[in-house]
């Protein structure tokens, strides 16, 4: 049960910040308009590539520091404090309409160099302010919770989160190649809203020391 908790909740949280706008979404959409929906394709797997390469490191940092309660507190205390905070951004900028999903447009407005999807899809995650303090909160949170139920916790926690991705970026792929709308603002808002407010509930869970898992 601990360990399907953590894959659902790793899933939860990956659509919440991967469905925000950003780079790697930017990237995506100009990638599917010019070289169709493959593309998004091999950008997750130069993005997953990176996360596996940071969980593992992770992994092999945070194996030294379990045994130091003050350090997990920490890392609980500020990976719950972001959660929070993307959460709370989550349900008031979808409910007050702050996001929109412009495909076309956001394709539009990006020319890429001569970088191979699986390099670009390396090179924007870790470009990205909010990816790598998103890792040194959340993930470190994530990774050091997991690491209780050992390679299968870890496993879990891997799975769900790069599924996350792969599924949402997929969707955009999918829609831009298809013309597809089923991703109207008015679904993609609402979806938005209910991702911050499990955000908001997991994050409160880290800040008290109870986590789901």
């Amino acid at each position: 049960m601990e360990l399907l908790t953590i894959f659902t909740s790793a899933l939860f949280v990956a659509f919440s910040g991967a469905m925000m706008p950003g780079p790697l979404l930017t990237v995506t959409i100009s990638e599917s308009v010019k070289k169709g929906q493959r593309a998004a394709l091999f950008l997750m797997v130069g993005h997953s590539i990176l996360e596996l390469v940071l969980v593992i490191g992770f992994t092999l940092g945070l194996y030294t520091i379990l045994k130091n309660p003050t350090i997990i507190r920490a890392i609980g205390v500020f990976g719950g404090g972001f959660l929070l905070w993307m959460g709370y951004g989550l349900v008031t900028d979808s409910y007050r309409g702050r996001v929109s999903l412009n495909l076309h447009d956001e394709g539009a407005q990006l020319r890429l160099g001569p970088l191979g999807p699986i390099l670009q899809g390396i090179t924007t995650s870790v470009s990205n302010p909010y990816w790598i303090l998103w890792w040194a909160t959340i993930g470190a949170a994530y990774v050091l919770a997991s690491l209780k139920y050992g390679a299968l916790g870890l496993g879990g926690f891997y799975v769900g989160h790069i599924l996350g991705d792969f599924i949402w970026y997929g969707l955009i792929a999918y829609a831009i190649g298809t013309g597809a709308r089923f991703l109207n603002d008015k679904i993609y808002r609402g979806i938005l809203f209910v991702c911050g407010l499990f955000l908001i509930v997991i994050a409160v869970t880290f800040i008290i020391n109870r986590p789901l898992f």
